[in-house]
């Protein structure tokens, strides 16, 4: 019923919410989610008057919280780490999308969907929806995106996708974290492709591992390839980025790519498997991209298998004469660059010269790799692009040669 004050007054307003990324044991837990569903609405100015909770075998739990505004309930789903969140609330004493906001804040969600839906009288439009995403940027600290309008949200064998509006554009996000964005994609696909494909002796055939977007195959091309294989895991996760986002693979393009009608041919296929097939059928790539989310804690990240050096040394073994294998390495601030130094320690330990880049325009640092040792890799490709090899969009050759030295930190690293 609505609030004293309130009677009669037919109207409230009905958040519906998804959250991800919360950890299991925390969603399979009632009586926590009880007392933090609790907090959450009551800081947000509704009155408690009863909460329930049900646990399910083998697991999940449902919360159901009765208020004198009306009414919260959460259905968890421990198994990938998400939950629904129900809250309505008759009147305008409660807020129910600060208690959202603040329940997903105390369950350190990672990504929050919500919409708002005004009911009974109302002066606005019906429907308000509002989607944030927050992103792990390192240990204690988040970075949260707006969402203006949802294009596409879904769960996918392997991740959670969803692409919307952002101020950068429209923006990829896997299982809480920025893929690409409109605004910035180039930069980060070019500081990925261009000094690998510099520092390459030729580039015939490539093979891509993962950028579900088609942005570096289209690099790829552009630098002269007549083959790309793209191999990518995620199928789901493809075409809803050729349906949706405004760069890479149009529908058409993917279609052809996946008839294998054309230069690049797309194999929806692990990594792993592909690799060890292609190297028993005598194949051999003048350049190796690994574009993958990046490398984290989870131990249950199926990509963080991607990373490790036996990885890196089967790309390297499918190399042609001359060719480099490219990745993105992480990140070179010392807050987040954990990932950064174990990739350079197994560049090093896998080929004998290394070219850094790190992006300044970017976020992110990468790190190429060629079996043979050469003298001064970063010069070599700064030639090979003043001479016109390439013509980058976000790069030229005083870029390409600034960005090669890495940090100290991750030249000292193993003083």
């Amino acid at each position: 019923m609505p609030p004293e004050g309130e009677i009669g007054r037919f109207a409230g307003r009905h958040v519906l919410a998804e959250l991800r990324g919360i950890d299991a044991a925390l969603l399979d837990d009632p009586d926590r989610l009880r007392a933090l569903l609790t907090a959450a609405v009551t800081e947000a100015g509704a009155t408690v008057c009863d909460v329930v909770a049900q646990r399910f075998v083998p697991q999940g739990v449902t919360v159901v919280a009765m208020l004198a505004e009306s009414h919260a309930s959460v259905h968890t789903y421990p198994e990938i780490g998400a939950m629904f969140v129900d809250v309505f609330t008759c009147g305008d004493r409660a807020d129910p999308e600060h208690a959202v906001r603040l329940f997903a804040k105390a369950l350190d969600a990672s990504a929050l969907e919500l919409s708002t839906v005004l009911r009974g009288e109302r002066q606005m439009p019906e429907v308000t929806e509002v989607t944030e995403i927050t992103e792990p940027v390192g240990a204690g600290l988040r970075r949260t995106w707006e969402v203006g309008e949802v294009l596409y949200a879904g769960r996918t064998a392997f991740q959670d996708v969803l692409i919307g509006r952002t101020t950068q554009g429209v923006s990829l996000f896997c299982d809480g974290e920025r893929q690409s964005t409109e605004a910035t994609q180039l930069v980060y696909h070019e500081a990925l492709m261009v000094p690998a494909l510099l520092l390459a002796e030729r580039v015939r055939r490539v093979l891509v591992i993962g950028s579900s977007e088609g942005v570096v195959c289209e690099l790829a091309l552009a630098a002269g390839a007549e083959l790309v294989d793209h191999v990518d895991i995620d199928e789901q996760a493809v075409r809803a980025c050729a349906e949706h986002l405004p760069y890479g693979y149009t529908p058409a393009e993917l279609d052809r790519a996946e008839r294998g009608e054309g230069p690049v041919r797309v194999h929806y296929r692990d990594g792993w498997e592909f690799l060890a097939e292609a190297s028993e059928r005598g194949e051999r790539y003048d350049v190796v991209v690994i574009d993958l989310p990046d490398e984290n804690a989870d131990p249950d990240a199926q990509h963080n298998r991607l990373y490790g050096t036996d990885f890196l040394t089967r790309c390297a073994g499918l190399l042609a004469e001359g060719g480099v294998v490219t990745s993105q390495a992480g990140c070179p601030t010392m807050w987040r660059n954990e990932t950064l130094l174990a990739s350079w320690r197994r560049f090093r330990a896998v080929f004998g010269s290394v070219l850094y880049h790190g992006s300044d325009e970017h976020e992110w640092a990468f790190l190429s790799g060629r079996a043979d040792r050469i003298d001064d890799p970063a010069g070599r490709a700064a030639d090979r692009l003043r001479e016109g090899r390439l013509r980058p969009s976000t790069m030229d050759e005083q870029a390409l040669r600034g960005c090669a030295v890495p940090p100290y930190s991750v030249r000292t690293a193993d003083r």
